[in-house]
């Protein structure tokens, strides 16, 4: 398992803002992982005293992001920062996931990765039960050759 320092180390999120707790699994195309930071009051993504199940997708694109740190570290690398350019297919099965007890967990799969973009199918389950689905694309920043 692998715990939230890593992850942050792995991300350009931080602090509150880095979703995820731990990774419960990875390999070359997928990960899982675990977070219990959506009951937390003073989550950053809060409003009206609510975390709306829109923030899911939020969720899922720093999954990409966890698994394309650990895939750059695993070469000896590091990732390249990403932006977020579509996202497809998402169905929300919940309106706010703050009062829900117990952790979050995502499951993620890589469709699509090359040097410039990425394509993802993230899942995001409470206890079993989908809470949202969909695609995440991530336009990937690369450093110019000088």
């Amino acid at each position: 398992m692998i715990g939230r320092e890593v992850i942050e180390s792995l991300v350009p999120h931080a602090g509150a803002m880095c979703l995820w707790d731990e990774v419960i699994a990875w390999d070359a195309t997928r990960v899982e992982l675990r977070s219990n930071g959506h009951r937390d009051a003073a989550h950053p993504l809060r409003s009206g005293d609510l975390l709306r199940a829109v923030h899911l997708c939020e969720y899922g694109a720093q999954a990409m992001a966890v698994h394309g740190g650990l895939l750059a570290r695993e070469r000896g690398g590091v990732a390249p920062p990403g932006m977020l350019v579509a996202l497809r297919g998402v169905e929300l099965h919940c309106a706010r996931i703050d009062d829900l007890p117990g952790p979050l967990e995502c499951d993620a799969e890589a469709l699509i990765a090359s040097d410039d973009a990425q394509q993802y199918r993230f899942a995001i389950r409470h206890r079993g039960t989908l809470l949202a689905e969909g695609r995440a694309a991530v336009m990937l920043r690369q450093e110019p050759v000088p």
